[in-house]
């Protein structure tokens, strides 16, 4: 069986707000950087620019939900961005 392709997308976060419940960052992958909304509280996730979206917006939210609670003003992180079948 063939490993579906991936490549490691990188995240770094801008701010945080835990009183309204917001984080912002950015986020790159390949040739593709974005701009990420992320409202915690009500689970809802922005990107912006449109171009590409689709490519990181399930792995991203997968990774938020996940660690949003390590997250950290300034840190960097990494994670795996896998093709879909």
């Amino acid at each position: 069986m063939a490993q579906l392709p991936a490549t490691t997308a990188r995240l770094q976060v801008l701010n945080q707000d835990l009183r309204l419940g917001l984080c912002r960052g950015q986020v790159w992958a390949g040739d593709f950087a974005w701009v990420f909304h992320w409202h915690f509280r009500q689970g809802k996730l922005q990107i912006e620019p449109c171009l590409g979206r689709a490519l990181i917006e399930d792995a991203l939210l997968r990774f938020l939900l996940g660690y949003d609670h390590q997250l950290e003003v300034g840190g960097d992180y990494n994670f795996l961005v896998r093709a879909m079948v």
